[in-house]
């Protein structure tokens, strides 16, 4: 049985096999609402495995991950969302031909599924709510502006918009500034630091200077195993992290 806990999310011993080799080995990950969590390590090192694992696209083979209290290891993915877990990919996955606003439209809660697709309408609170996301994302003067034409920076933003739609209380971010404009990178820090106010974020990046910038705390995966953690000072002058991550 797993007891209760004042975290947020609390990953416990997790550990995912493919044929033997073991992707994630015992990892243990405790994250605060309102926290900004950084996972960064070399490739191949488990961090895109551990989402996987926590929104529910693969099964631990053992461990428990406790989000607000409900386990979800064993909870199906879309299940898994409505229980309040938001998750970007790498490659931004938005509609090209829909506009910024249908996109997000599309995304609302109520709109979602057979039934909530029939009976949805463009009610004042969805409208109201819309607009509120736009802002935030920075394309709230770019609503009727079909998304193919979006610049790469703006689709990542898009796709985080989608997602702050339901509200989710924890979102899971896979390297969201890749491919970013200098501009672009710094707004994205600015809009990752608002929308970790009063929810979890976690976030897979390889860019040291943007992790400054956003991380509460910063845990440093390698060969499936938590190498350290903790303040991005503290990370960046441990010798064993140096070796095997930052020192390449």
């Amino acid at each position: 049985m797993v007891l209760p806990t004042d975290y947020a999310l609390a990953v416990e011993n997790l550990t995912v096999s493919f044929d033997g080799f073991k992707a994630v080995d015992a990892v243990s990950l405790y994250v605060d609402k309102g926290e900004l969590r950084v996972v960064i390590g070399p490739n191949g090192a488990g961090k895109t495995t551990l989402l996987d694992l926590i929104c529910g696209k693969t099964r631990p083979t053992s461990g428990s991950i406790q989000f607000l209290n409900r386990e979800l290891s064993s909870m199906a993915e879309q299940k898994i969302v409505r229980n309040g877990v938001g998750r970007k990919f790498q490659t931004p996955s938005i509609y090209p031909k829909l506009t910024v606003f249908e996109n997000l439209e599309v995304s609302f809660p109520k709109g979602r599924g057979v039934w909530g697709s029939l009976f949805f309408s463009r009610s004042e609170e969805v409208k109201s709510r819309i607009l509120e996301v736009a802002k935030e994302i920075y394309l709230d003067e770019d609503l009727d502006t079909e998304a193919e034409i979006l610049s790469h920076g703006q689709k990542q933003w898009l796709e985080i918009g989608m997602l702050l739609i339901a509200n989710p209380q924890l979102i899971l971010l896979d390297e969201p500034v890749a491919g970013m404009s200098v501009s672009e990178r710094k707004k994205t820090a600015e809009l990752l630091r608002r929308i970790s106010q009063g929810r979890s974020v976690v976030v897979i990046e390889h860019d040291m200077n943007f992790v400054r910038e956003i991380a509460d705390k910063v845990t440093v995966m390698h060969q499936g195993k938590v190498l350290a953690e903790g303040s991005m000072d503290k990370v960046e002058n441990d010798e064993k992290v140096i070796e095997v991550y930052l020192g390449h």
